[in-house]
């Protein structure tokens, strides 16, 4: 039997047991562990068949099950109406899949105009290692640390052609890609997360922006994914599934393809008039746009000093009206530069929607699927199951909080939802006057980054995908096996923690860990012969 057909049968037996349950207990399912049911099961569909849409869409239906108890019709009008048609009204959403496309369209036009192409011949003569572009990627994705969105299509399409020329796997790329978005962003200050969790401590009593400076040497996931990666590309060393894709895209095994890019006559489609200037402008353009779209949904024009307006910024309207002015400029500059003609420009158009199209469909059933598990109540359930048991293990709690934080973005998707959940609940059971406190909160950002990084419908992993153009599920299952050791060298961090809540002690001793742990596996992967 195979594999996938082996999940189904599971899958439909969950299904028959849920239903039996229901039968005899009523079906109380909302406010209990059942309300994470559907993001397992799609999470585990999609690992297990590597079926992506399918799982989504088989997840979105168990919730709507759940919700009408079984019922056909209400489970139709709530999947439809109250998820799919629900999400992709939401102005949040539709802002978020505008910027997509219209980033879609400048890669096309980057492309068409043979932007790219000439700077991957740039690259060529000027990062002549493997090394270097991994450290290439990995400083522009830190550079880029005003928005995990902004950031995943903006490297992968920068990056894509340099990446290539030098033997890295794209399901490397895109780890890099993921793993300088939202683990960046956490632990940047002027950023649309700095603004979202600022947001969920305002009744706190004190500054949200205070509060996310004194968080960031706490902030043990992000800082350890950062010294991985720099390891990683210094040594040269990889592990798990990225082994085996790493070795497939050697410069050795793909010379003649590697040749015929860096001569300009790869596959990539472009005009032989482009410069590396019809790369960077754009992108140029795109970034300070973003970030003037950004502090104008804050209210920085209206008066609003320049920390508070990104505070209170909306990163799906200042990146949508950002994206929407670069296309128009974008367009300007090449009519003018004169290496496309306008009809040319147009036909962009429909190829850059088109190339959005998947990481589309999946982050609509994605949204879908969180809708299901909200109107199932995951968030109370969470809540008292984190408040039930956090006075008994106080010192424990920040890897409590870290550990749940990663459970509950991994099975929804979300770390701003995630955030909005556990930060509440940390800031009522420790004051951040205790040390403590400040700890559970970075546990909580922490742990809700390394969620929404392992998961696969997560938008940021999603949008990983995209932007490095890989196949989701691989980029899924080769970045697990990194993410999860820099989650179990974190935990012990937290661990730590909870009994020296001293950043001066704790991220020292964490680095040398993290360091030492990689060195460990590749000792002992060596010994083994992998």
């Amino acid at each position: 039997m195979k594999k996938s057909t082996a999940f189904r049968l599971v899958f439909f037996a969950v299904i028959v047991a849920v239903m039996v349950y229901a039968a005899v207990s009523g079906g109380p399912f909302v406010n209990t562990a059942w309300s994470l049911l559907p993001p397992v099961v799609a999470i585990g569909l999609a690992l297990a068949t590597k079926e992506v849409y399918s799982s989504l869409f088989l997840g979105v239906v168990v919730g709507g099950l759940l919700y009408a108890n079984f019922n056909f019709e209400g489970m139709l009008n709530h999947v439809f109406n109250d998820g799919i048609v629900s999400v992709l009204s939401d102005s949040y959403n539709v802002g978020i899949l505008v910027f997509l496309v219209i980033l879609g369209i400048m890669v096309s036009l980057m492309n068409k105009a043979g932007g790219s192409r000439a700077f991957g011949r740039w690259a060529a003569s000027h990062i002549k290692t493997k090394t270097g572009a991994q450290l290439a990627t990995i400083a522009l994705g830190i550079l880029i640390f005003i928005d995990d969105y902004f950031n995943c299509l903006t490297v992968g399409s920068v990056m894509r052609p340099v990446t290539d020329k030098q033997g890295i796997s794209r399901e490397k790329l895109s780890y890099l890609i993921d793993a300088t978005a939202a683990p960046v962003c956490i632990i940047a200050p002027v950023s649309s997360w700095a603004a979202a969790v600022s947001a969920f401590v305002r009744d706190s009593g004190f500054s949200g922006f205070e509060i996310f400076i004194k968080a960031i040497p706490f902030n043990f996931y992000a800082l350890l994914t950062i010294v991985m990666m720099v390891w990683l590309a210094l040594t040269k060393y990889d592990f798990g599934p990225m082994a085996k894709f790493e070795a497939a895209a050697r410069p050795d095994s793909q010379l003649d393809a590697l040749k015929a890019l860096a001569n300009g006559h790869g596959s990539e489609e472009g005009s032989d008039k482009g410069r590396v200037i019809d790369l960077v402008i754009p992108i140029a353009i795109l970034i300070v746009a973003c970030v003037t779209g950004m502090l104008y949904s804050g209210g920085f024009f209206s008066g609003t000093d320049f920390v508070t307006a990104f505070s209170q910024s909306d990163a799906s309207v200042g990146l949508m009206l950002g994206s929407a002015i670069t296309l128009v400029l974008t367009i300007a500059y090449f009519m003018i530069r004169g290496t496309m003609s306008f009809s040319d420009m147009m036909e962009c158009v429909p190829k850059g929607f088109e190339s959005m199209v998947s990481a589309i469909l999946i982050l609509a059933f994605a949204w879908s699927l969180k809708a299901m598990s909200d109107s199932l109540g995951s968030k109370v359930f969470v809540e008292t199951v984190v408040k039930g048991s956090a006075q008994n293990f106080q010192a424990f709690l920040p890897a409590i909080v870290f550990l749940i934080g990663c459970f509950l973005a991994f099975a929804t998707g979300t770390s701003w939802g995630t955030f909005g959940i556990l930060i509440p609940i940390t800031l009522g059971i420790f004051p951040l006057t205790d040390p403590i406190g400040v700890v559970c909160v970075s546990a909580c950002m922490a742990g809700a980054v390394c969620g929404d990084h392992c998961s696969p419908i997560s938008d940021t992993t999603i949008m990983s995908s995209a932007g490095a153009q890989c196949n989701h599920i691989n980029h899924v299952s080769t970045q697990l096996p990194y993410a999860m050791t820099v989650a179990a060298v974190s935990c012990v961090c937290y661990l730590i923690s909870g009994f020296v809540p001293n950043a001066a002690i704790t991220l020292p001793l964490g680095i040398a860990l993290m360091v030492g742990t990689l060195y460990a596996i590749k000792y002992f992967n060596t010994r083994k012969g992998r």
